[in-house]
């Protein structure tokens, strides 16, 4: 089959690669027909290369028919049209039972002290083939995928596989008060998104925070108020205009859908790219030990709420040792949320969603089609903020 492979940094490659094929009793192999490229795996593209093997099967956002299945596969049968989340879970451990399943007790990482399995994302979450292939094998498919109906296109239930429950888990742990106010930094996929969400969910000020004129108009376009980065002269001056928009409190909430590789973070960006340049044992030890993450959009966030609000972090951190402003934190009487989203805990909720009145807008949502052979454009495309890219979908 044909898959897309990460080869080194800012390489990556459609190769041919053998086919997958059943290997435990609790397997399915889905033929995929639709697969997203996300921001979190420009990650894996520039910063957390020390973590990758060249040949890693890259992706974890894809839905397809299933093949085949393991004879512990109950509720799938080959020719069901399933959407497959992209953390790694079995649905009947303890974590899983209280709504974690991204702390999968069956798949944890525990070599690496890593939570659930994760597709197509580096050794610490078990380096598991990933979805930006021709076709998949899914592990504990006795609860991961979710079946989905036939008939409408597949952006209507693809980002079940990744964006929709993590932008729903944003919004959730951002827990703003009814007639409240958020503000979302970064309108990347998850932070689109999540202002979306907000809005339906009835947030009475939803505020977006970018520096790409698309993404800006995109989120206009839904009924945010979007304040454009590069338009202030430095962060001070953007705290104070939109504080002067919530009451001068600063909003309720604040979502981070940023992460690690945020602009404005020159000190963190150089000692990034300088772990990059070491063998690569060392580089991953340095950043397990020592590492730092770009945190302008997670500051920024700790300036913008308000006394007593919360922020929600969606955005992928992977810093042992960052700085954090823990008088500011702790004198704003700040709460704070975080982690991977726990897919099947939202699907319920979402769901009754993805309908003809498409409430979300998820049949337009992509900027751009592609076919998996396209792969390595579409990356260099999406992290370089080109052509309005802002969610790239690829079809094998």
């Amino acid at each position: 089959m044909r898959a897309v492979t990460w080869q080194g940094k800012r390489d990556v490659r459609v190769e041919t690669v053998p086919d997958p094929r059943i290997e435990e009793p609790t397997d399915a192999i889905v033929k995929v027909t639709s697969t997203g490229l996300c921001g979190s795996d420009l990650h894996l593209y520039e910063v957390l290369t020390p973590f990758m093997t060249p040949g890693d099967i890259l992706g974890h956002e894809p839905m397809g028919i299933v093949e085949e299945v393991g004879p512990e596969v109950p509720h799938l049968k080959p020719g069901d049209r399933v959407v497959v989340p992209f953390q790694i879970a079995c649905g009947h451990c303890w974590m899983c039972t209280s709504g974690l399943p991204t702390q999968c007790e069956t798949t944890q990482v525990t070599e690496e002290g890593m939570g659930a399995a994760l597709f197509g994302y580096t050794k610490l979450y078990g380096a598991v083939p990933g979805g930006q292939a021709e076709y998949l094998r899914v592990p504990q498919a006795q609860f991961g995928p979710i079946k989905v109906p036939e008939g409408p296109a597949d952006d209507r239930f693809l980002y079940l596989s990744d964006v929709l429950p993590t932008a729903w888990q944003a919004v959730q742990y951002a827990d703003v008060p009814p007639g409240g106010s958020v503000a979302v930094l970064g309108l990347g996929p998850i932070g689109d998104m999540s202002c979306r969400i907000a809005l339906h969910q009835g947030a009475a000020q939803v505020i977006g925070v970018d520096l790409v004129p698309e993404r800006l108009q995109r989120a206009r376009e839904r009924g945010v108020e979007v304040y454009d980065l590069s338009g202030f002269d430095d962060h001070d001056e953007l705290v104070d205009a939109i504080k002067d928009r919530t009451g001068g409190r600063g909003p309720d909430a604040v979502i981070d859908a940023v992460g690690t590789e945020a602009h404005g973070s020159p000190v963190a960006r150089t000692q990034q790219n300088a772990a990059g340049l070491l063998p690569k044992a060392w580089a991953a030890r340095l950043h397990q030990k020592v590492g730092a993450d770009r945190l302008a959009a997670l500051y920024l966030a700790i300036a913008l709420v308000r006394r007593g609000g919360t922020i929600s972090l969606s955005g992928v951190y992977g810093g042992a040792a960052d700085p954090m402003p823990m008088l500011t934190l702790f004198d704003k009487q700040v709460q704070l949320r975080m982690g991977q989203a726990n897919v099947r805990r939202w699907v319920d909720d979402i769901l009754p969603l993805l309908t003809d009145h498409d409430p979300l807008g998820v049949d337009d949502f992509a900027t751009h089609h592609l076919p998996l052979t396209d792969a390595p454009h579409a990356y260099k495309m999406f992290q370089q903020k080109q052509d309005g890219a802002v969610k790239v979908v690829m079809r094998p």
